[in-house]
């Protein structure tokens, strides 16, 4: 039965499943990291802290199988697309690496707490903005010549990058913003309302600029999204984006808790739409494609009875320790 089955675009919508499952559950986590520096030092630091503590490194599991099944799948992929991407790869890493460690010590080590909360919060950007610029760098264009990348050290540095980092750290601190307003109460969650106005209208603003340049990048792009009858469909997703947007800002006047934060995960939802619809099915977009890059079918086949009992334990114990940890936070609770 498998014979009859593409694996390669199987894979392929397993990997984009792994790194918008990790978007939508490590997002409000670095959002929080980001608009750290804004809450009262004391009792709406450790509250904000506290409503992510009991999930925020099991979140980081998807990035590691989005990570690890690109390598294993998509090997050629792989080796065209880190020698491009190694700065802000590394970048992320370290980020990551210090929001982690700071996010311990800062309750181990009173005494030094305003360093921690410094590290938490340049950790939580710097892995923000890294992925933005990967993602962006990705979208613009690699090199290849051949097999290999044939571009320069900094050729992932450019205004679109930028453009694209900047809106992944608005989107992840609206995202940080909103499961504040459903996890937390008072001040706190007051002021938190306040950052999700701001920030979504940022995020908007922001998505709308990249969808404007995208196409521009690549005749493909382009053809995707304008030709005829595809534009019928392709149409929807801004339709769909600017509803969504509306029904978001009326939530969040109306005093809602839940629907801001789901509404949120809604546009990026549609971004990720809008990001496949451009890319589809390159791997690496106008260079190669998922058929090109991937595996041999005998390794995707084992690969993949792995991953079908892997993906489910890892939703299953997601799904467990979210409904274990719901409800509203304070600052004595996790720790």
């Amino acid at each position: 039965m498998l014979a009859n089955i593409d694996l390669t675009v199987v894979w392929a919508l397993i990997i984009a499943f792994a790194v918008f499952a990790y978007i939508v559950m490590d997002g409000f986590d670095l959002g929080i990291g980001i608009l750290f520096p804004a809450f009262r030092p004391g009792h709406e630091r450790d509250t904000a802290m506290n409503s992510i503590a009991p999930v925020w490194d099991g979140n980081e599991t998807w990035l590691v199988l989005g990570g690890g099944g690109l390598f294993a799948v998509f090997p050629l992929a792989y080796a065209v697309i880190m020698p491009a991407l190694y700065a802000p790869i590394i970048a992320m890493l370290l980020g990551l690496i210090f929001r982690g460690v700071a996010f311990e010590f800062r309750w181990r080590d009173p005494g030094h707490r305003a360093l921690w909360d410094v590290a938490f919060t340049g950790g939580s950007v710097v892995a923000a903005l890294a992925q933005g610029i990967t993602l962006g760098a990705l979208l613009q264009g690699i090199k290849v010549e051949g097999r290999a990348y044939a571009g320069g050290w900094w050729d992932w540095l450019t205004p679109f990058s930028l453009l694209v980092g900047l809106g992944i750290v608005c989107g992840y601190a609206l995202l940080g913003a909103t499961w504040l307003v459903m996890r937390t109460e008072g001040s706190l969650q007051e002021r938190s309302r306040a950052f999700s106005l701001w920030l979504g209208a940022a995020t908007v603003a922001v998505i709308a600029a990249v969808s404007a340049a995208t196409p521009l990048l690549e005749g493909k792009y382009w053809e995707r999204w304008f030709s005829m009858p595809s534009v019928l469909l392709t149409a929807q997703v801004p339709l769909l984006v600017a509803v969504a947007s509306f029904l978001f800002f009326r939530s969040l006047r109306g005093g809602a808790e839940r629907t801001p934060f789901l509404l949120a995960l809604g546009l990026f939802l549609l971004s990720f739409v809008g990001l496949g619809i451009s890319i589809f099915p390159d791997v690496v977009p106008g260079r190669i494609t998922i058929w090109e890059a991937a595996a041999p079918h005998s390794s995707q086949v084992f690969l993949l009875v792995g991953a079908s009992v892997l993906i489910p334990v890892i939703l299953a114990y997601t799904a467990y320790s979210y409904w274990v940890f719901r409800g509203k936070v304070d600052a004595t609770g996790y720790h």
